[in-house]
């Protein structure tokens, strides 16, 4: 690997910097100004250069000007003990890479630096890939060829290609564990295990063992060992669906796995090595909850290695007759006439794809042979408008049985499948789980 390039006029600062890189096997040189920087780079290579913004001399904005002009493809990560976002907008604006706050944690500069080496590996492979063919390759799980996902086609076969983490970032009901599954079934891996994981549905002791696995007495109940997602999937990937939804602790216990390939089983000392690849998936927005505390920003930086970003269906709806064809080709029905099928591509779909196919299939059963309009719903009515004919008694009523009732019904009109259940009772999952929780319902 090239040197890293460390530009600052305190030599103190720089010998900390580098040794702390040294110390990651990220070899360092180091410069005391702008321009014995320039007369460094003329003579040797180098993918990374961390600067200081305020210095004698050259300052750190004008070395950025001057690299990216002369050295486009070297990345530049700025450094300044006094902070402003009218720098950091500057310096964004004219090239950098990143931005970091003196003084900083050398393991937030490693994260930085070790992103941008594996985004540098990923452009190369994707230009080896654009350079063999143009064509998108299509994947028989997922439906659609319009351009927004001939784009995320594109994505899937480049992160097939690589060992980085993958962050799938996408609406609830666009598709998100389909596209993780074309990831690992492009990839070397495809012969070994794929695991999915939803870590909104589990609380937070059951997702831990469910992902580390715990050693027999671990726990009152743990009868004997059991092993964990990652050391099942060991060879192959692991999908972290809703992983907005990890806490904390959980997070702390993910990173440690991410960067050591080691995990400990619940009520175990012994360290187990894994080689699971991570997909994760989430409709929640990472950065806003990073600044707000609520999700790791080392863990981000780990995960969102090389994001794809699923497109919702109302940014898609070309592809609606496909899906359509898609999710009626296994019943008895002929077709969706073409009144029906424009009152589809009208809708905007809140739901996505899921609620599409929830459309189909409620159609499909109030229809004989064709879907014509009068099978679809009313989508302009609110939810303020509908009418439940509902009464409470004088007398007054149990709410949390009527909430056990309502619950119940709907997991029974849903067969089951607590992800429709909530739909239908307009909830989210979480707060399906949550409510059956305090209500003593099965889960």
């Amino acid at each position: 690997m090239n040197p890293i390039l460390i530009v600052d006029n305190e030599t103190k600062f720089c010998k900390a910097v580098q040794a702390g890189l040294e110390q990651e096997n990220l070899p360092a040189e180091y410069k005391n100004s702008g321009e014995d920087a320039l007369k460094w780079m003329e003579e040797n290579n180098c993918q990374v250069v961390l600067t200081d913004i305020k210095m004698e001399g050259m300052s750190g904005i004008d070395l950025l000007k001057q690299i990216k002009s002369l050295y486009p493809s070297v990345e530049v990560i700025m450094m300044t003990a006094f902070a402003s976002q009218k720098n950091a907008v500057e310096a964004l604006r004219e090239g950098a890479m990143d931005y970091l706050i003196k003084p900083f944690e050398m393991e937030e500069l490693i994260l930085r630096i070790k992103r941008i080496s594996e985004q540098k590996k990923i452009l190369a492979e994707n230009l080896s890939l654009k350079s063999r063919s143009e064509k998108p390759v299509y994947f028989t799980q997922i439906i659609g060829r319009s351009d927004p996902m001939k784009v995320v086609y594109r994505l899937i076969e480049k992160a097939a290609g690589t060992e980085s983490n993958i962050l799938i970032l996408g609406e609830s009901g666009t598709g998100k564990e389909l596209v993780a599954e074309a990831v690992h079934s492009s990839s070397n891996r495809k012969d070994m295990p794929f695991l999915a994981i939803n870590c909104a549905a589990l609380p937070e002791n059951l997702l831990e063992s469910e992902l580390f696995g715990y050693e027999k007495g671990a726990f009152t109940g743990a009868v004997q060992r059991k092993l964990g997602k990652f050391e099942i999937a060991n060879g192959g990937t692991i999908f972290l669906d809703e992983i907005g939804d990890m806490s904390l602790p959980i997070q702390a216990k993910l990173l440690r796995v991410l960067q050591n390939k080691e995990i400990f089983r619940l009520g175990g000392n012994q360290g187990i090595r894994v080689d699971s690849r991570v997909i994760a998936a989430t409709n929640r927005d990472l950065e806003t909850m990073v600044r707000e505390k609520a999700f790791r920003e080392d863990l981000y930086y780990r995960l969102n290695v090389f994001p794809i970003k699923v497109p919702p269906l109302r940014y898609r709806k070309e592809d609606i007759p496909e899906l359509v064809n898609h999710f009626i080709k296994n019943s008895a029905l002929v077709a969706v006439d073409r009144f029906a099928l424009n009152k589809l591509m009208e809708h905007d779909w809140p739901g996505n794809i899921r609620e599409l196919q929830n459309v189909i299939e409620r159609a499909s059963i109030m229809s004989d042979a064709v879907i014509t309009p009068e099978h679809l719903p009313d989508w302009k009515t609110t939810r303020t408008e509908m009418n439940y004919n509902f009464q409470i008694p004088e007398s007054g009523f149990d709410l949390d049985v009527f909430e056990a009732f309502l619950i119940n019904r709907a997991l029974k009109m849903a067969n089951g499948n607590k992800t429709a259940a909530a739909k239908i009772l307009g909830i989210t999952r979480r707060r399906l789980y949550s409510m059956m929780k305090s209500l003593n319902l099965d889960l």
